[in-house]
């Protein structure tokens, strides 16, 4: 059977590797690359109009993109 010593250990190594895992998580999150401007630079170079697909997910979430933007001028 586990010792209390066993499960202390067990704890504080599962809890350490869960804090590392939530830190990672958040840095990985604010370094990405947003998609919005990844789409707006592909629209810029294709020509197309600000109806696009990609332009309602923009503004219906809020984002504040070129398209949105302009859009609301």
């Amino acid at each position: 059977m586990i010792s209390d010593d066993d499960l202390h250990r067990l704890a504080i190594f599962l809890g350490s590797c869960a804090m590392m895992m939530i830190v990672l998580y958040h840095f990985l999150e604010v370094n990405a690359k947003d998609d919005e401007v990844d789409n707006t630079a592909a629209e810029k170079k294709s020509g197309s109009a600000a109806t696009g697909p990609s332009a309602v997910p923009a503004a219906a979430a809020g984002g504040s993109s070129a398209i949105g933007v302009s859009a609301a001028k």
